[in-house]
């Protein structure tokens, strides 16, 4: 079934399956528990098309984990603002906590006899915040960073504990990359795609226990794994036929003759786990930037995307999105976009390169085709 027809039927089935369940935002939910979605990247990059997705919001995202950034400034430097409300609630509640510490030290002061002037702990309001955030960079270390969030766990888990460890025992773990104590998950996939493809332990994991208590807001989505099949001959000869835009052949293709071709002999798939899933705002997002990942991801060790499949925990529509959830449901989807993925560069001598992924892509590298949506529908975003 399509992917967007299995995601419409996911509003639908907590719409009329759906149980009451109270929330850590106060806003209350509808839920259900124990989904799967499963979609073949062959019939078109997975962007919902029953309302209008914001594209380069989901890329800038992704790419800001791959870079291993947890500060909201690149994020807001580049126009996507989906955790400003997380940022700054942190600082918030910081300024609240301060305001109550210092009206009850007043008080104390005050019933001792003592008369104490105190200036007003200044609150800014949210639009002032990211504006500070935007060209106050001191201000936007302190209080841009979400803590050791996706980006840290995906490009630097582990920190003092790897380390203490790498000393105690001598040693650095087999097939680990580690820099300064630290492993580098997504480094070490790409290794493990590349020498040991048939691996069951391709795992990329954000539940970094020992450091959840430090993040401003434990992952959702919290680890994915790959998983990779040998091509048949006529597999790679259809790949090479789309790819080369040859309408027929007139001999049969070998597995030599499209090795020299650079024609990928593997598919690969990623498989995502979810605990908590805002559906009308979060898992249209997640669905289009694991989809990403695998694309970038298949070119980076020449494999080609073949199964994207998320397993979801909790999954909610919050009250506030009831009615757009209805709306959406009245929509027909429309056939699915493409991405085309640029990765080549020519470097001052006119030479020809490729990037990697962790060399760091660009946001313009990433060009959606064909892509046709009825408009967007507004929805409030719970922090």
């Amino acid at each position: 079934m399509n992917i967007e027809k299995q995601y419409l039927n996911l509003l639908k089935d907590i719409l009329e399956n759906g149980v009451e369940k109270q929330d850590r935002t106060g806003t209350g939910t509808i839920s259900v528990f124990g989904r799967q979605i499963r979609h073949d990247m062959s019939k078109g990059f997975p962007l919902l098309t029953t309302k209008k997705m914001y594209w380069k919001g989901i890329v800038t995202e992704l790419l800001w984990f791959l870079r291993g950034d947890t500060n909201i400034k690149y994020l807001v430097d580049n126009d996507c603002h989906i955790w400003n409300g997380d940022a700054y609630k942190k600082y918030e509640n910081h300024i609240l906590k301060q305001r109550e510490i210092q009206k009850k030290r007043v008080q104390e002061l005050r019933k001792q006899g003592k008369k104490l002037k105190v200036a007003k702990i200044e609150l800014l309001s949210k639009e002032e915040f990211i504006n500070k955030i935007k060209t106050d960079d001191e201000f936007a270390k302190k209080w841009g960073d979400l803590g050791p969030i996706y980006g840290k766990q995906w490009r630097s888990w582990g920190g003092e504990l790897i380390t203490k460890r790498i000393i105690e025992e001598g040693k650095i773990p087999i097939s680990q990359n580690i820099i300064e104590g630290q492993i580098d998950q997504i480094q070490n996939s790409i290794n493990l795609l590349k020498t040991d493809p048939d691996s069951r332990r391709n795992i990329v994991s954000t539940w970094n226990v020992a450091e959840l208590d430090q993040m401003t807001l434990p992952p959702c989505h919290n680890f994915f794994q790959f998983y990779t099949r040998e091509l048949s001959l006529n597999e790679r000869t259809e790949y090479k036929k789309k790819r080369d835009g040859i309408a027929r052949t007139f001999a049969p293709y070998t597995h030599q003759m499209l090795d020299g071709s650079n024609i990928p002999t593997r598919a690969i798939s990623l498989m995502w786990n979810q605990r908590s899933v805002d559906t009308f705002l979060g898992l249209p997002f997640n669905i289009a930037s694991y989809g990403l990942l695998l694309e970038i991801i298949a070119k980076e060790v020449n494999m080609v995307p073949d199964e994207l499949i998320g397993n979801l925990g909790d999954v909610h529509l919050y009250k506030n999105h009831i009615e757009q959830a209805k709306e959406q449901l009245t929509r027909e989807p429309k056939r699915l976009p493409k991405v085309l993925i640029n990765n080549g560069e020519v470097d001052n001598n006119g030479v020809p390169f490729t990037r990697s992924v962790l060399d760091g892509y660009d946001i313009t590298d990433f060009e959606l085709v064909d892509y046709q949506s009825h408009p967007t529908i507004k929805a409030p975003l719970n922090n």
